[in-house]
């Protein structure tokens, strides 16, 4: 594994420490679920929520464990096959659309293998391990956080389909301080260095460091929220084939999109689906689960445009990473705008913000060694880069160098947008 993946601050205790609390997280978000909700699989881009306990537990086992243990005797041979997402160096996978056919080994079952691998994991740690091994548990860590964002955002989905009154959790809607201001925020153009520098963690699409021109550009203050989007389709954005992209304008015929996902059309206002419940929308908050046609397509029509990856980063550099996450409990976007200096705002937290910037890898980029290097580099094609974390996300999870990538018709993520302009 590439030195960059190093973590020296999780060494013996802090590590132990670090991964019961990541752990207890995931197992603390199947405490509202049955085990009914557990093994539905509500689409093909989707996974059961007891997939993602299971495989984020076969990481560990597959790439700590089997390979740093002595005489390691796999937990049950079938797991190996059945939770392997797409590690083509490590063995075949189920396939993925047939997850949800799963029941076999049960929820509990699939509970039990957790504890088991989580012993064996917190026993090496005390005993000590080779700093290669210590990176692989703090990949599997960060790992495991990616896979908490995705059970919340895949229940979302799976409840949403739900022809009854379904919910993750049920409360009311909380008061909100509205700040719906915007300005446009300057910065002027030059040669900026991007990307992850010093020996903290990050995922190896965020190396190497490197130079790069930006031009002067004007970035909005703040998120786009829910009433510039309904201004959108009230002007008609979805009839108008000028505004979109044609790969997008295909996806608007064919799938019949006609506003986010989740929003539906009830008297003169809209309702959406959320993980408390179904409710009005707030005008002032964040508009959420949008593709990146969509995104794109009301930038045009705004007058504007998205960042590129690189002028976020740049305007994100200096800010601190706080905001909206999973951590504070909301699990939806926020109209409460932060009370600080920082301009722009809204850059941590809330949703994903779409940025122009096609997933490539960045100059002089090199995978990881061996099946681990399949994590990034393989989906550096037909995808677009997302920035600056979401409601779900944890918060020690994101920095402002993180990339999040997704193809763009995808919209079950807390993807939203913020407008851009040339200066």
């Amino acid at each position: 594994m590439n030195d960059h993946v190093a973590d020296h601050s999780h060494d013996g205790a802090g590590l132990r420490e670090l991964y019961e609390q990541i752990r207890g997280t995931t197992h603390n978000l199947i405490e509202p679920l049955s085990p009914e909700d557990c093994l539905v699989q509500s689409m093909p881009d989707a996974s059961p929520t007891k997939w993602h306990l299971a495989h984020t537990t076969w990481f560990f086992e597959t790439f700590f464990l089997r390979q740093y243990v002595p005489n390691y005797q796999d937990y049950c041979d079938s797991f190996l096959y059945l939770f392997n997402s797409y590690y083509n160096g490590v063995g075949e996978q189920y396939p993925r659309p047939g997850r949800g056919l799963i029941s076999r080994p049960s929820l509990q079952e699939v509970i039990d293998y957790r504890r088991s691998i989580d012993e064996c994991v917190l026993e090496q740690i005390d005993k000590g391990v080779p700093r290669r091994a210590l990176d692989l548990i703090t990949l599997g860590l960060h790992h495991e956080q990616q896979h908490q964002e995705l059970i919340l955002t895949d229940v979302k989905h799976m409840f949403s389909l739900n022809p009854g009154i379904a919910s993750y959790l049920s409360r009311d809607t909380p008061q909100k301080k509205v700040d719906d201001s915007l300005f446009w925020v300057p910065y002027e153009g030059g040669v900026f260095r991007f990307g992850h520098e010093g020996k903290s963690f990050c995922f190896d699409n965020e190396y190497p460091n490197h130079e790069v021109l930006l031009s002067s550009f004007l970035l909005a203050s703040r998120l786009t929220t829910n009433l510039e989007f309904q201004q959108f389709i009230e002007d008609g954005g979805y009839n108008k084939p000028e505004l979109w992209l044609s790969e997008g304008w295909e996806m608007v015929r064919n799938e019949g999109w006609t506003a986010p996902l989740y929003w539906q059309k009830r008297s003169s206002n809209y309702i959406t689906k959320t993980l408390w419940g179904t409710h009005e929308i707030v005008g002032s908050e964040p508009v959420v689960h949008l593709s990146f046609y969509e995104a794109d397509a009301f930038s045009r029509w705004a007058g504007s445009r998205l960042a590129t990856e690189y002028e976020w980063e740049h305007a994100a550099s200096n800010l601190k990473s706080t905001g909206n996450f999973l951590d504070s409990g909301n699990l939806h976007p926020s109209s409460l705008v932060p009370d600080c200096s920082d301009d722009p705002k809204q850059m941590f937290g809330d949703v994903w913000e779409w940025t122009a910037s096609p997933y490539v890898p960045y100059p002089g980029y090199r995978p990881a060694e061996g099946a681990v290097g399949e994590y990034n580099g393989k989906f550096m094609c037909n995808q677009y880069v997302l920035r600056g974390g979401s409601c779900v996300t944890p918060q020690r999870h994101i920095r402002p160098t993180y990339r999040n990538f997704f193809p763009a018709h995808a919209r079950w993520q807390f993807s939203g947008l913020r407008l851009a302009k040339d200066a």
